[in-house]
């Protein structure tokens, strides 16, 4: 008898998991696998997006993108826009963190002011840099009579840095917190430790602090490397894809391909292949990364 009420109690237990479960799993299957599928299946085809006709062209528009000089400009700026994120945002959140973490004062406060901005839309960020750039610093050359160019946005060789310079100041506070997080469960031990052996602060920071930041590490640059292949929506509120196509990602260059160009199937080519290059790019770093893990 108490056998068969335990096991009634574990099949209700599981029905509310499986209840509790079940609502994020229906939006997940609604939301991303099936338009996964679809554009998979539309990549084959030369659909414009609105008519009934989908005519099947096979591996065409996958042949076509290896000869688009704008799918690979795209491609390029993505590159450069990722890279730049994960070594920036990495170093700097590590060092705020290092900062916060070593008994500062006002450290409550500090945390709050680095992390707001990272709770302001992408696109108001972008419209706010835009703003700054081109209305408020230029101002401080007639304050200071100097004749520095804050025009980021406008030119091809600077708008680079200047969405570096927004999405950074957006999301290096984020990252600092998970960096924050990790060195408070380092043992403290490990330092004393170290003090003893003679090991100053630079050689305590690569050899106790980093070893054990391994698994924080991982998240983060995945995080930011996965993020930055995805940037759509900086870029939509500050340059547009511009100057001419300096700015242009490899999404914003898909939105414009598929639905302002009408050539729904090719764009759904190029969002697959994004689709591939971010799962071989997480795979890559969690791998490569687990390893040092395991190393540390």
């Amino acid at each position: 008898m108490k056998s068969k009420n335990i096991n009634n109690m574990e099949r209700r237990m599981s029905y509310q998991y499986l209840m509790l479960v079940l609502p994020g799993f229906v939006i997940f299957t609604v939301g991303l696998i099936i338009p996964l599928f679809m554009a998979v299946r539309y990549s084959f085809t030369s659909w414009d997006g609105m008519s009934p006709e989908k005519i099947f062209v096979g591996l065409k528009n996958y042949i076509d993108l290896f000869h688009d000089s704008d799918f690979r400009n795209a491609w390029w700026f993505t590159l450069k826009f990722t890279i730049g994120n994960t070594i920036i945002q990495n170093v700097v959140a590590l060092l705020f963190a290092v900062a916060l973490d070593s008994g500062i004062k006002a450290q409550k406060i500090y945390r709050t002011i680095f992390f707001i901005p990272c709770l302001i839309s992408a696109l108001v960020v972008g419209f706010v840099w835009l703003k700054m750039f081109s209305n408020v610093l230029p101002e401080l050359n007639e304050v200071f009579h100097t004749s520095i160019n804050f025009l980021l946005f406008g030119k091809k060789e600077t708008v680079l840095s200047g969405l570096l310079i927004a999405n950074n100041w957006q999301w290096i506070g984020y990252w600092m917190l998970i960096y924050l997080a990790g060195l408070q469960s380092v043992p403290g031990e490990l330092y004393e430790a170290a003090k003893i052996d003679g090991a100053g602060p630079v050689k305590r920071f690569f050899h106790v602090t980093v070893p054990m930041l391994a698994p924080a590490i991982t998240i983060c640059v995945v995080g930011i490397t996965t993020g930055s292949l995805k940037v759509y929506d900086l870029l939509v509120s500050s340059t547009k894809g511009g100057p001419g196509r300096a700015s242009t990602s490899m999404i914003y260059q898909t939105y414009t391909t598929a639905i302002n160009g009408r050539q729904y199937g090719y764009g759904c080519a190029m969002s697959v292949t994004l689709v591939l290059v971010l799962l071989l790019v997480a795979l890559i770093q969690v791998k490569g990364l687990k390893k040092r893990e395991v190393q540390a």
